[in-house]
């Protein structure tokens, strides 16, 4: 398969807030979205964490 789970964490904190899935054949680098942080409470970059 390859739909795979990721763990997104804040780039600020360090938290990790959030849980995706994406596809590996169409994105095989590291994804990066702006979510919301609830510690800071505010959007922040988050990256994919392995």
């Amino acid at each position: 398969m390859m739909r795979v789970q990721v763990t997104l964490a804040c780039t600020e904190t360090g938290d990790r807030n959030y849980i995706t899935t994406k596809n590996k054949r169409n994105t095989p680098e590291r994804l990066e979205l702006k979510k919301y942080s609830p510690r800071l409470k505010r959007v922040t970059l988050h990256r994919e964490t392995k």
